[in-house]
């Protein structure tokens, strides 16, 4: 039996109100599992979802995105943003292809050893894509149990080992159903435990929750600072970014410095996006994508 408490409302509740999501499909391979999880990294669903479906229409396998470039990686990203995410799944599928005969380990500690992945993103796709017991640590899950348990309306802003404790002690037994339970509690954080507007009245665990029980009280920890995008180097990386994935070779300079008018902070942009391995300089002036 699990001592976890909360287990068979939240399974129940996923049953009936989780997403239909393409790469949560029986037949959804490990690939696409971990493409998946990639981009779904501080990027919501709605705009995952047709980037996923381009990408594994694509490269359906590991082998057809090694055989490629990472600049077009790069390119098909698109707006996605963070596309260092881009260069993390090109040389993946490069490693995955060279090194483990274009199969996604099953192994954990093995997924860990692959290029750009850490914790987190190595627990889901174990389990996600091979049904084993790990625990699966994201925004949403930390959030769901500071309430539920801790009783904080949220967690620590950096993941603490008394959290991967309480997420640990709590796995199901069974690695089919602690697989089940890790998507299903990051399900309910997504649409009813959610950061700003929490629907108490529909989620299942309600009458259980410390955080709701002590009258949910405010967060009172350091300030939460939203991320903001307009004016900041982020946005200058991908108007330079936006210049290369829509020309079909090279690019001058002038057509970079055309799109941001600071020349220093495009010129800071342009440096920073090289040193990434974003950006390749030409020795005959000119900028491309990685080739």
């Amino acid at each position: 039996m699990s001592d976890n408490p909360y287990s068979t409302a939240v399974l129940a509740w996923y049953e009936s109100n989780a997403r239909d999501l393409p790469w949560r499909t029986p037949d959804a391979s490990p690939w696409s599992v971990l493409v998946s999880e990639i981009m779904l990294q501080q990027t919501p669903v709605v705009r995952v979802l047709p980037a996923w479906e381009a990408w594994m229409e694509r490269w359906p396998t590991p082998a057809h995105l090694a055989k490629e470039p990472s600049g077009e990686a790069v390119r098909m990203w698109n707006r996605l943003g963070y596309p260092r995410r881009a260069l993390r799944l090109h040389a993946c599928a490069v490693a995955i292809t060279e090194e483990h005969d274009g199969q996604v380990p099953d192994d954990h500690a093995t997924l860990l050893s692959l290029p750009g992945i850490g914790a987190y993103t190595a627990a889901a796709v174990a389990s996600f894509a091979y049904g084993q017991r790990h625990a699966v640590l994201d925004t949403n899950v930390r959030r769901v149990l500071a309430r539920a348990e801790t009783g904080i309306e949220y967690p620590p802003k950096t993941q603490t080992k008394a959290e991967t404790a309480l997420a640990k002690s709590l796995l199901p037994p069974t690695a089919s159903v602690a697989a089940r339970w890790a998507v299903a509690v990051m399900e309910l954080g997504a649409l009813v435990c959610t950061a700003r507007s929490p629907r108490c009245a529909d989620c299942p665990i309600a009458g259980q929750c410390a955080w709701k029980l002590a009258g949910k009280p405010a967060y009172d920890g350091p300030p939460r600072r939203g991320q903001t995008y307009a004016g900041t180097d982020r946005q200058v990386r991908g108007k330079l970014l936006a210049v290369l994935r829509d020309s079909p070779g090279p690019v001058v300079k002038d057509a970079l410095d055309a799109v941001w008018d600071d020349h220093v902070q495009r010129e800071r942009a342009l440096d920073a996006l090289v040193s990434d391995g974003l950006v390749d300089p030409l020795d005959d002036g000119r900028y491309a994508l990685p080739g």
